[in-house]
């Protein structure tokens, strides 16, 4: 849920990157965190097991603009890939306000792309969230390899809810900004809807 901060006149909404493990979850938010100026980031906290790692940062997007004389600030988070991570994906989601699901295209990670969406609509669900409003933006990475899912078996198997989805190679950028971008519209009509 968005925090509202009146000190400094800023609204604070939450994105979690939820997906399979080496989805590319983590390469979206280095790669944002990389092409944001340094005086609109804050710092990029990595959380490291031994097997899982989580990471989060704030940042301001001036593009986004202002709700009712108030800056934006978003937290963006990656949960840990694999299932058995399970208590940490929860907790990660807890008073999220978006999600974007970032699915691997090859055609071998297919089975882990539907059982972590299956966790996730039933994580969000645990969360007293509805599947079914969330704002959620579907995005298909690792566009460039060979062996890949064609778009629409992604779509089909996957965009049940048909929002907005991107093609993506998270490692040279190609839909990143433009999923985040997406995301954060999403929260934003949400909030004001």
């Amino acid at each position: 849920m968005s925090f509202i901060n009146y000190a400094t006149k800023e609204i604070n909404f939450k994105i979690v990157y939820y997906g399979p493990g080496l989805c590319g979850k983590t390469t979206n938010l280095q790669y944002i965190y990389e092409k944001t100026a340094e005086d609109q980031k804050g710092k990029m906290i990595s959380l490291a097991t031994e097997t899982e790692r989580t990471l989060f940062f704030d940042f301001m997007p001036m593009k986004l603009g202002e709700i009712k004389g108030f800056k934006v600030r978003l937290h963006l988070y990656t949960v840990p890939g694999q299932i058995f991570y399970d208590a940490s994906r929860k907790l990660i989601l807890k008073g999220a306000d978006g999600v974007v699901f970032v699915a691997d295209s090859q055609v071998d990670r297919m089975d882990a792309n539907l059982d972590s969406l299956d966790n996730l609509i039933d994580n969000l669900r645990e969360q007293g969230f509805d599947y079914d409003t969330i704002p959620l933006v579907m995005q298909w990475n690792k566009r460039d390899l060979k062996d890949i899912v064609p778009v629409e078996e992604l779509e089909h198997a996957l965009n049940k809810r048909k929002v907005e989805s991107y093609e993506a190679v998270a490692l040279n950028g190609t839909g990143v900004f433009e999923t985040l971008k997406a995301i954060s519209k999403a929260v934003m009509v949400k909030m004001k809807g």
